[in-house]
């Protein structure tokens, strides 16, 4: 049987290319076709002017489509991850134990070495671990339905987290605010509604209008393909600028809030977000505009003090240089640095909207408070 049920389109069989009159926010992000032993993608990498559906079914393409940004956005990456590891674990052929646990510790960390700074994909992937190394006591086909059933938590749970961020969000918004966000932290990035986009598309099924100013979020240009692409399907006034333009957008007036996601944040609050992110955070510092990080408590990194502690994941040279271009627009020979995230000091952040609230300066006192509300919920 199919492992999940939604209210979006489950597309079971091979890969599919899908009409381009569809509606974006139709399709599942990330799912899992049990039947058909497959991790189930949209490929990002296509969009906005191809809908592809990819059905995964080794560990070297799922490695693969986390690494090459075919599935993308933390939430999304943590969810990619116990679907995947819940594949290898089924395809493990084993009745020992021993056996068992040492081949899913390898295909764990083969899985979490394909990107180091989101935390999602390694929280994700000891979460399912710790399944198994908790019911050793099982047998072997039991320990791997828990993994199913753990897997299909891991998605449930994102859905209602994003749903929660987006209600309070949304409850710093009025009618026809101008908000601007940068890369993408919407539907697309997670398995719905999104984090930093969360509160647009909850606003939208209320009837609220906002406008919306997409940084287009070079290199890899995630707020001009998927940003501007989901927010025109939710009916969004929607307006794209390239990323140098956000001062003068500021200084117009337009903008009320800034919203963006986040890969990994510290303990003090330093947030980890795309390439981008702290220099928006400066101008809004300089132009006294609130600039809010919207992401769920398993984003949110206790064990690292600061964000100097945080791995930034450098791409290749070639996403700057030739990607998007039909011949190469730099120079053989020039050195090129192409960091993918920043982290945004946490004295720019106004607040840290998660799914257990907002939380405010100073962080290392209000982030702890979070947690202890999580933790409690947790041992009800």
């Amino acid at each position: 049987m199919n492992a999940i049920i939604s209210r979006n389109k489950f597309i079971h069989g091979a890969n599919i290319n899908i009409n381009m009159n569809e509606n974006i926010l139709n399709y599942e992000t990330v799912s899992l076709d049990d039947k058909e032993s497959a991790l189930v993608i949209l490929d990002q990498t296509r969009l906005p002017n191809e809908i592809k559906i990819l059905h995964l079914k080794t560990q070297p393409e799922i490695w693969q489509a986390i690494y090459k940004l075919q599935v993308r956005g933390a939430p999304a990456i943590g969810v990619a991850a116990g679907f995947g590891l819940y594949l290898a674990a089924k395809n493990i052929e084993t009745n020992n134990y021993d056996s068992f646990i040492k081949q899913l510790y390898e295909a764990k960390e083969y899985l979490n070495s394909s990107r180091p700074t989101a935390v999602n994909l390694s929280w994700a992937l000891n979460r399912l671990e710790k399944i198994a190394v908790n019911n050793s006591n099982k047998s072997i086909p039991e320990i791997k339905n828990l993994l199913l059933a753990e897997s299909i938590a891991i998605k449930n749970e994102d859905i209602e987290t994003c749903r929660k961020i987006g209600e309070y969000g949304l409850s710093l918004l009025k009618d026809g605010d101008g908000i601007l966000t940068h890369c993408n932290a919407g539907q697309l990035a997670t398995s719905k509604y999104g984090t930093a986009l969360a509160p647009i598309h909850l606003g939208r099924e209320r009837g609220l209008n906002f406008r919306v100013f997409c940084d287009e979020t070079r290199p890899l240009l995630q707020g001009a393909r998927l940003s501007t692409f989901e927010l025109l399907a939710d009916g969004v006034n929607t307006t794209l600028i390239c990323d140098n333009m956000a001062s003068q957008v500021i200084k117009n007036g337009w903008v009320n809030f800034i919203f963006t996601g986040c890969d990994r944040v510290a303990a003090n609050g330093d947030s980890c977000n795309k390439i981008g992110t702290s220099g928006l955070a400066i101008l809004a510092k300089y132009y006294g505009i609130p600039f809010y990080i919207l992401g769920p408590t398993s984003t949110i990194d206790m064990n690292i003090k600061t964000g100097r502690d945080i791995i930034i994941e450098e791409r290749p040279e070639s996403e700057i240089t030739d990607l998007w271009y039909q011949k190469r627009m730099a120079p053989e020979g020039i050195k090129i640095y192409n960091p993918a995230f920043d982290v945004t000091d946490n004295e720019l952040i106004t607040g840290i909207i998660t799914e257990f609230g907002i939380a405010r300066p100073p962080y290392s006192e209000s982030l702890k408070k979070i947690f202890e509300q999580k933790n409690a919920g947790l041992s009800r």
